[in-house]
């Protein structure tokens, strides 16, 4: 394996990763393709790392369904509340003129 793929593969360095990590996936993403992520996902949680792995079906790299959308959005505003201790947004937004 030549020297920018060791450096650049995270899986070959996987014990070295301690931060919370959500995979979050097309199934037919051919861009990224769910396999990796799913990879990185079991090998994190064998190693205790906080991981959450989310296929949304029948979509490709971006996600094209309303409530996929919606979905992908609240995981990622639960997942960051969860660990970075962010406050919830309480102002509304100033209405249009």
């Amino acid at each position: 394996m030549d020297k920018c793929m060791k450096v650049s593969y995270p899986f070959l360095n996987v014990e070295k990763i301690k931060t919370p990590t959500l995979y979050m996936v097309g199934e037919n993403d051919f861009n990224v393709p769910a396999a990796g992520g799913e990879q990185m996902y079991q090998a994190l949680k064998s190693l205790g790392v906080p991981a959450e792995f989310i296929i949304y079906p029948g979509q490709y790299h971006g996600l094209r369904v309303p409530s996929y959308q919606k979905d992908r959005y609240t995981r990622y505003v639960n997942w960051f509340n969860k660990y970075l201790n962010m406050p919830v947004l309480k102002e509304k937004l100033p209405a249009k003129k």
